[in-house]
Order: structure tokens, then C-alpha cells, then sequence
């Protein structure tokens, strides 16, 4: 990688196992690489950092709500970089959702913030594990409203998003795309829900016909198995029909992507893990990835 243009990595939820995580970087072969952004006072002064400062005391696995601003701070200040030009990429390391809720700040997720600070209307988010790779239709909302948020409109959208990431990120000249269905057994023709039948095939077909390659919908049950013949990517229809999976195969090498986004996104695939915070136990092999896939996709 070149130090010309640096990754931008966030350290994320200052009591949380982030900028430990960002001090593992020192002494690795990545610190000319990045830029981290988070307090001064937590990373260690090999590497380069920019600034903000936390108006609260840090305690390891005790959050406190009044650091939340700064954090989302942070976080703009790097997307801007990007933006900019002055990053080649961004990785983002873990916050916790509801000390930013505990601070009267209205958050969803990473994801959703990047969206509105980038002006991207629909993002898709996608998690890598080395060769499977799995999108999602939805992301962060209840159970109960994905029927009526997979709309044909929104369903196709996220197919041509990922279809054309996949080409153009990921250098896959005719990605193959497995479709999931969102009923037991894809729907049973309309006898277990009407959405694989009525929405998701209808998409296919017609995203097919414009020179997608795309299969299904496929029962979930098997649509990640061997004899599905996955290739390059699976598309879940919901947060937990997927990822589950995905975190089987590979939970401390995996590394989320924001698709649809105009610039490189990756994050790690765990939490805040304040129970081991401060304790040295970090795992870094998700940040390794996350920052080796992110120098890949911005071309480094």
C-alpha cells in the first residue's frame, strides 16, 4: 500500500476494544497507511492521528452518552476526508448503538449515517468472509416490516447496486448473484407467502432479461450450501436470514462493506465487546482484513 493517500480508520466507541484494536496498528505493517481518528490520549503515538478529544472521562466497558457527538464527529470528519480526497478509504471500527439513542441522538447505524452524510439513497450493506460474500436487502429494521419494506422498486435497486460494486469494486466481470427467497422454501409456490412469487421472481426476470446474472429466489435453507453452486455473491432478504452464516464461516476475519456508497467503506464484523475492554484480549483479525480489503477496493 502507498502512504501517499491513507485509510482513514475511526476509532469507534472510546470504551469499547477500538482504539486498542487502532494500537495494534503500530507496530504493524499498516501504520504508514492509515490515519486514525479518535482522542490522542487512547492511541498510541507511532501512529498518525487526528484529533477529538472527548469532553468525558474514558473508562474501559463503561460508556458514558456524553461522548456521543464527539464520536459521530468523528465520523463526518472522516467521511469528509474521503469525500475530499485527502482519504483513499474509510474503516470504521465498532459503536454501540444505544449509548449515541442514550444521548437524544437519533442513530440507526453506521450504514445508515454514511448514506445520509454521502447523499446515497439506498446503501447496501455486505459482508465478506474471503469468497462468500453476502448483501442485504434490508438491513436494521424489525422482522415484522421487512414483507412490506421489499418492495419490487427498492429489491431492484439493491440487485444493480451490488451487481454493479461487484463489477466495479470488486473487479468481477459477470458476477453471479444467488437471489434468496424471503418464505420457507422460497414461498412453496405461493403456499407460504406471496412475496417470493409477487415480488422477488418478477425482479429476476426482469433485471435477467437486461443481462444480470442472477438466480433464484432460492429457499435460504440452502442457497449457501455446496449444491446451490454459490460463485460470488448471495443476496438475503433480511439481517438475520443471512448473516448468521456469514459469521459461522468467518467471525474474526469477516469485514463488513457499504455498497452504493461514492467512496470505499469497510468495517470490522464484531461489537464493542466492553466485557474484555481495556483487557488486551482484542482479536484484530477483522481490522487486518477490514483495512486490506478496503486498500483493494480504492486500488491501492
Amino acid at each position: 500500500m502507498s502512504p501517499e493517500k491513507p485509510l482513514a480508520v475511526t476509532a469507534g466507541e472510546p470504551a469499547g476494544i477500538g482504539p486498542e484494536l487502532c494500537n495494534a496498528l503500530a507496530d504493524s505493517a499498516y501504520a504508514a497507511d492509515v490515519v486514525v481518528i479518535g482522542d490522542k490520549s487512547q492511541i498510541n503515538d507511532k501512529l498518525r492521528v487526528i484529533h477529538t478529544p472527548y469532553p468525558a472521562p474514558v473508562i474501559p466497558g463503561k460508556p458514558d452518552s456524553a461522548n456521543a457527538a464527539t464520536l459521530l464527529e468523528g465520523l463526518k470528519l472522516a467521511v469528509k476526508g474521503c469525500l475530499d480526497g485527502e482519504f483513499a478509504g474509510l474503516v470504521t471500527l465498532p459503536i454501540a448503538k444505544n449509548v449515541i439513542a442514550d444521548a437524544g441522538i437519533p442513530f440507526t447505524g453506521h450504514t445508515e449515517l454514511l448514506a445520509e452524510l454521502t447523499n446515497t439513497a439506498l446503501p447496501v450493506m455486505m459482508l465478506v468472509a474471503g469468497e462468500l460474500r453476502v448483501a442485504l436487502a434490508s438491513t436494521h429494521i424489525p422482522l415484522s416490516e421487512v414483507p412490506g419494506y421489499i418492495s419490487k422498486q427498492r429489491l431492484r435497486r439493491v440487485l444493480e447496486i451490488l451487481d454493479n460494486d461487484l463489477r466495479s469494486k470488486f473487479r468481477i466481470s459477470n458476477p453471479e448473484i444467488i437471489v434468496c427467497g424471503l418464505n420457507p422454501h422460497a414461498g412453496e409456490g405461493g403456499h407460504l407467502g406471496h412475496e417470493d412469487r409477487d415480488v422477488i421472481a418478477p425482479v429476476i426476470d426482469e433485471l435477467s432479461s437486461r443481462g444480470l446474472n442472477l438466480r433464484g429466489p432460492l429457499p435460504a435453507d440452502t442457497a449457501f450450501t455446496p449444491a446451490a453452486g454459490h460463485k460470488d455473491a448471495v443476496l438475503a432478504m433480511y439481517h438475520d436470514q443471512g448473516l448468521p452464516v456469514l459469521k459461522y464461516a468467518g467471525f474474526g476475519h469477516a469485514v463488513n462493506v457499504t455498497l452504493g456508497l461514492p467512496i470505499v467503506r469497510t468495517s470490522v464484523d464484531h461489537g464493542t465487546a466492553f466485557d474484555i475492554a481495556g483487557s488486551d484480549k482484542a482479536d484484530t483479525g477483522s481490522l487486518f482484513a477490514a483495512i486490506e480489503l478496503a486498500a483493494k477496493l480504492a486500488g491501492k
